[in-house]
């Protein structure tokens, strides 16, 4: 995937300044794959085993995992679609109602979520709760 179609994609596009970010999971770092990562991203290379390293017990520090994520999934399967087509409409059409408002509060939260991390020095975000 990445060799196939990731890295051709970027090369139609400015990457430059592009930072790529990854979990710690450790299906994501094989050494292959971060060797590849690194080459193409240098520095600006967030994983668990890149030059910066993806923060412990970090699940909770992304929107997409604390938010979209659960959001999109719990509408799209609101109404038990069928088909793949019933599927890709519900996801297509949860994707395009969600308002600038929402993601407004959702940035606000992942403020937030990044001003505790650093004041409590990466721990874990025990005291951290979703505000909608």
């Amino acid at each position: 995937m990445i060799t196939n179609f990731f890295i051709p994609e970027l090369n139609n596009h400015d990457v430059q300044e592009l930072w790529f970010q990854q979990d710690g999971a450790t299906c994501h770092t094989a050494r292959a794959t971060i060797d590849l990562l690194k080459d193409t991203f240098g520095d600006r290379l967030i994983s668990r085993l890149g030059p910066v390293n993806w923060p412990p017990r970090s699940c909770d520090l992304t929107p997409l995992d604390y938010f979209l994520w659960g959001y999109v999934k719990s509408l799209v399967y609101a109404d038990k679609p069928q088909t793949l087509d019933h599927l890709e409409d519900n996801i297509r059409r949860v994707i395009a109602d969600i308002r600038p408002q929402m993601l407004e509060k959702v940035i606000e939260n992942w403020t937030s979520r990044l001003d505790y991390i650093r004041a409590s020095r990466c721990s874990p975000m025990t005291e951290i709760i979703f505000k909608m």
